[in-house]
């Protein structure tokens, strides 16, 4: 379970907020990638917080109303399909960390961020491996992440349901690639990820069925 040792321990040689950064949405075909980052102080630190992945739907949807309750600070950032496309998936996760990061008010002096690839945020940061069950701040980053993602991908699905992202949340899976076959691609794919540059210019689209 994550704990706020790491925080700590950044608090311990530097003055000022530390915020935790993730993102949700790096592996879909459609939808934007989301980023969010969060400042708690200790005392105010919610109960039950985890990576989001291991948590359900409801029980992230009620962590959310206490984050944004009980955080110093939360900051949200996105980047579109388009930009998905313009700079590849990796460098648009990090455009939207950044944004993330610089919606914060107050700012943070240190930030610590999910996974190994350190983006180019305003404020010097660490990378932690599996951060989102290590770090309380990344734990609570990514449940602001996710949350808001799959909101954006209901609302998207209601324009084009025949996609199923109100339950695939844009994901390759049997039968978004199904609808994908049928329909065609929308605006909201990403022209950049194989199995929709495939439809697009020819290939085979059965090779990559991802769970969501």
């Amino acid at each position: 379970m994550p704990d706020f040792a790491h925080e700590l321990r950044v608090l311990a040689r530097v003055e000022g907020l530390v915020a935790g950064v993730d993102e949700a949405g790096r592996g879909p075909l459609a939808g934007p990638v989301v980023a969010a980052a969060v400042i708690f102080e200790k005392k105010h630190i919610p109960r039950g917080l985890n990576d989001s992945k291991k948590l359900s739907a409801a029980a992230r949807e009620k962590l959310f109303a206490k984050i944004m309750q009980r955080a110093v600070a939360v900051g949200v950032g996105e980047a579109s399909v388009d930009e998905i496309d313009l700079v590849n998936i990796r460098q648009a996760t990090h455009l939207a960390m950044a944004r993330a990061v610089r919606a914060l008010s107050p700012a943070p002096v240190f930030a610590l961020v999910d996974g190994n690839d350190a983006p180019a945020l305003p404020c010097p940061c660490e990378t932690i491996v599996k951060g989102d069950g290590k770090s309380l701040s990344i734990a609570a980053a990514s449940i602001i992440a996710k949350v808001t993602r799959d909101r954006l991908m209901l609302e998207l699905h209601e324009k084009h349901p025949q996609y199923h992202w109100d339950w695939n949340k844009g994901y390759g899976t049997e039968d978004h690639l199904h609808a994908l076959a049928v329909h065609g691609c929308t605006p909201h794919h990403r022209r950049s990820f194989a199995p929709i540059h495939n439809i697009l210019y020819g290939g085979n689209l059965e090779d990559s069925i991802i769970s969501p």
